[in-house]
């Protein structure tokens, strides 16, 4: 059952075609972000079976004989074994924000689109070469969590999770605080091995979440994709306009045939923006702008790249 808190928004277009081909092109540049590593990519804590040695010692009792080394037995007169560094696939942790500010779009689709087709592309890229996806949802109540699987059930449970929409647009009652700060928060405290993080929002959470960001990208490699609309950015003059937020559900009006309410608001929005690239850019974190308007998996594409 759906829950409460969650649902389709209301002019929900979808994310758009997601083309298998463009989408290997997308695996052969982040593969080694998203998809899993390869063997030997990365170095796991402790011993195990893998391809690249660890320790040679004297074999003792209970160690597995077929990881005697017949060379160094034969040199030494003395039975070894050859321990390895274990190797263990990547796990791609999708923070998504699930507020009602994503139910906003005057483009070709909603923000919540854009955010699911992006989620959907990099969790198909993240099982691939036997990785697994988790899913953080937050925004809407409590956030919440997706463990992380492999293959195909990774995928179905992702896409299941997403189907379920986001926070109702326009819900009366006070906003979520720290709802971005919280999800980084309770993703830094389940993603115990190093792995890749993807924050996908319109990073429009006013509260401190530079923070807890900071103290993943300490940890993990993180990438941001900021969803934005074009009528973030500007306002049209079309005399009074009745708004209302979709965080709290709050009413205002503002007359938007004066220049100098466009102009601040857009100076406003601009500084936003900038604050956003700016703390981004200071954690090192890489960041990418997506738009509801025109092919954002292109936009996606061509950025990694």
């Amino acid at each position: 059952m759906t829950p409460p808190l969650l649902r389709p928004p209301a002019g929900r277009q979808g994310p758009g075609p997601l083309p298998h081909g463009l989408i290997a092109g997308l695996d052969l540049v982040i593969a080694r972000r998203a998809a899993g590593a390869l063997p030997g990519d990365r170095r796991a804590a402790g011993l195990g079976a893998g391809t690249e040695l660890a320790q040679l010692r004297p074999y003792e009792v209970g160690d597995d004989v077929r990881q005697i080394d017949a060379a160094a037995t034969a040199r030494t007169g003395v039975p070894h074994v050859r321990l390895h560094v274990p190797e263990r696939t990547l796990t791609t942790w999708l923070v998504v924000d699930a507020s009602p500010s994503m139910a906003f779009g005057t483009a070709e689709r909603l923000k919540w689109d854009v955010a699911e087709g992006a989620a959907l592309v990099l969790g198909r890229l993240a099982v691939r070469r036997a990785g697994s996806v988790a899913l953080m949802t937050f925004g809407a109540g409590r956030p919440r969590l997706v463990p992380p699987r492999a293959s195909k059930p990774g995928v179905v449970g992702l896409r299941r999770a997403l189907a379920e929409g986001c926070a109702v647009d326009g819900r009366a009652g006070a906003p979520a605080r720290h709802a971005l700060a919280d999800a980084l928060r309770r993703t830094g405290k389940v993603a115990t091995q190093a792995g890749l993080v993807v924050v996908i929002s319109d990073f429009r959470d006013q509260d401190e979440w530079t923070r807890p960001l900071g103290a993943l990208s300490a940890r993990h490699s993180v990438m941001a994709l900021e969803i934005g609309d074009p009528r973030e950015a500007e306002v049209p003059a079309v005399g009074r306009l009745s708004l209302v937020d979709p965080e709290t559900g709050a009413h205002v009006s503002v007359d938007t045939s004066s220049r100098r309410v466009r102009e601040r608001f857009a100076a406003l929005e601009a500084e936003r923006r900038a604050t956003v690239a700016r703390e981004l850019r200071r954690l090192e974190v890489e960041h990418v702008t997506l738009s509801t308007a025109g092919d954002w998996l292109q936009t996606l594409g061509r950025v990694l790249r």
